[in-house]
């Protein structure tokens, strides 16, 4: 029988996101599971023919700071809600750190926003949710942000 006990959310701070993360909040209250909240960054390498251009580690602390700011003001939005709540950061690409965070967190569920980006913009952007719907070996719920602009969360 699935017991669901470990909701991973990604997020990157965005209205889906938010919508990710309401949507777990509320399916977790709903069976008494545990939420982890991840988001994952990347320091940007700027490539020449000759050489790399690489952030200095004053610009790296600075994303790594306001990646953990933007991450605890995140979860202290959710804590009267009663839903145990962990915080996880990772470096690295969204996808890969989604399906190594819930390895490591041992996820019975992902729940992901999707931007539901079709054509030219899916194609030059990516997706990381379909790269995480894709690869997962737990299973992946999407969610769109509300187009109507419904409040979602507490």
């Amino acid at each position: 029988m699935f017991k669901l006990r470990t909701i991973l959310v990604p997020t990157d701070y965005n209205p889906t996101s938010a919508a990710a993360l309401a949507y777990a909040i509320d399916l977790a209250q709903l069976v008494g599971a545990t939420v982890h909240v991840l988001h994952a960054y990347e320091i940007p390498v700027y490539g020449a023919p000759d050489q790399a251009f690489v952030a200095s580690p004053e610009t790296m602390a600075a994303i790594k700071t306001a990646a953990k700011k933007g991450l605890d003001v995140a979860i202290a939005h959710y804590q009267a809600r009663g839903v145990p709540l962990e915080g996880h950061l990772a470096e690295g690409r969204a996808w890969e750190a989604i399906l190594e965070t819930a390895a490591q967190v041992g996820a019975d569920l992902i729940v992901i926003g999707t931007h539901g980006r079709r054509g030219i913009a899916r194609a030059l952007l990516g997706s990381v949710a379909e790269k995480v719907v894709r690869s997962s070996k737990v299973p992946v719920l999407t969610v769109h942000d509300d187009p109507e602009g419904h409040p979602h969360g507490p």
